[in-house]
């Protein structure tokens, strides 16, 4: 995918190649979120090595580079130019029917990307550029453009085409929702045509309408649309029309095992652990995994789109599997009473999935006046929705306001009662406010 995306070359995700915690611990993964995640020295933290710092987001061609090297020092087996054709059941079993023969396993996992285009139900779509056959900035020259669509990829388009085209109008129904790309990277990325347009500049504009057609005309295009916050029609003449309307998942092999869908039909619907609603045993990993959306509460959603995000999601994933299909349950760590407090500060000020993996992922203990256990990393909405024995769940969540604010998810006797810890401009979530606050949250788990 990185030899192709995204079309102008830099990614979004940040990678600091100096910070204040140890090059390759697990605190640094925090500054580091296009590295994948390394068990042994020397696996992880790769990113750096390719940079060559003129900015903190890395290029394309780095990122597929990191990989490599990833594949190259773990010593992956990898067998390329194996075609996925057919997936089907033979009883309890999973058959995967392959140019290089057929495979059979309890479970699959399908990294198959969201990286086809898709084109929405409009008429005279098919005339129009998508984002992927966008080509190189300089086509636009001297050219007015239509960009259909505001998110990532809209955006990351009209800012790379500001040097070169005169003019540039991005068009979709929904505003841009500034709440939440505040919170993204997407606005320090990409969002200058917006500037531009707020500001009152000229040859840029940002316009809430609903497509109602894209009719050809000699020489170029005409967009009609219909405003949406605002009324009133709109005649949009264009020398060129790209859809920036997002991808797919390329689900046609999987076809026999009925996955369901969400998202008009482009992304598979899971469960928290990542597996087809659908299709038992069969699971997704990479940025598929937006299909399980979480509790996403007040409209921020997970990382899962992102490689910051879906490499924890992956780590979890393979626990899950090993546990539920081949009884393989990942060690505890037994916690004293006086580590318990202690132990999930620390994970509220400083674990990297946590704070990447905002609502979704959480760190859990259980706890019984005779035993603490760190349960690891899982998924929030399984243990919200899960009968378990008594245990805290630690997350890093953004409330109604925009401010990060640790969480505690408590559940006692089978009910689940959530309490937001104090916020910190330095985001100190192991200070000595969340430490009484904490302590006195597990008192009455710990007896």
């Amino acid at each position: 995918m990185f030899r192709l995306f995204p079309v102008f070359q830099r990614l979004i995700s940040w990678t600091k190649p100096q910070a204040p915690v140890e090059h390759g611990s697990r605190e640094y993964e925090w500054y580091d979120h296009n590295s994948l995640l390394g068990d042994e020295p020397g696996h992880g933290s790769l990113m750096p090595l390719f940079m060559d710092r003129s900015f903190d987001v890395p290029a394309r061609e780095e990122m597929e580079q990191a990989l490599l090297a990833f594949v190259e020092r773990t010593a992956l087996q990898v067998r390329y130019g194996c075609t996925l054709e057919r997936a089907r059941r033979d009883g309890e079993e999973l058959v995967l029917e392959t140019t290089d023969g057929d495979y059979r396993c309890r479970a699959a996992v399908f990294a198959l990307g969201v990286t086809e285009a898709w084109l929405p139900p409009l008429p005279g779509v098919e005339d129009a550029r998508h984002y992927v056959d966008t080509g190189r900035p300089s086509d636009y020259d001297g050219k007015r453009v239509v960009i259909i669509g505001k998110r990532n990829s809209g955006f990351e388009l009209a800012q790379g085409l500001l040097p070169w085209a005169k003019e540039i109008t991005l068009v979709s129904p929904r505003p841009v929702q500034t709440a939440v790309l505040a919170l993204s990277a997407l606005r320090v990325r990409y969002l200058q045509p917006y500037d531009e347009y707020v500001r009152g500049g000229s040859g840029t504009y940002v316009l809430d309408a609903a497509i109602e057609r894209i009719e050809r005309l000699d020489g170029g295009f005409r967009v009609h649309a219909d405003g949406t916050t605002w009324a009133g029609k709109l005649e949009l003449d264009a020398d060129e029309v790209i859809v920036a309307t997002g991808f797919r998942t390329p689900l046609e092999p999987l076809a026999a095992l009925d996955i369901a869908t969400v998202a008009d039909g482009r992304i598979p619907a899971q469960t928290p652990f990542w597996e087809s609603i659908s299709a038992p045993g069969v699971y997704f990993a990479g940025n598929t995994t937006q299909g399980s959306s979480g509790m996403k509460k007040h409209g921020a959603a997970a990382n899962s789109t992102s490689v910051n995000g879906f490499r924890y999601n992956a780590r979890v994933l393979v626990q899950h599997i090993a546990a539920k299909h081949f009884g393989i349950a990942p060690p505890r760590r037994q916690l004293g009473r006086d580590d318990a407090v202690q132990f999930l500060l620390g994970e509220l000020a400083r674990a990297p999935e946590l704070w990447i993996q905002k609502g979704y992922l959480a760190r859990v203990v259980s706890l019984n006046s005779d035993e603490i256990y760190d349960e690891g990393i899982v998924p929030l909405a399984h243990f919200v929705d899960a009968h378990g024995p008594d245990a805290v769940a630690a997350a890093v969540e953004v409330d109604a306001e925009g401010k990060i604010v640790p969480v505690l998810y408590v559940r006692r006797h089978g009910q689940v009662e959530e309490h937001p810890l104090a916020p910190h401009p330095l985001h100190a979530f192991d200070s000595s406010e969340q430490e009484a606050e904490l302590a006195a949250r597990l008192q009455p788990l710990l007896g």
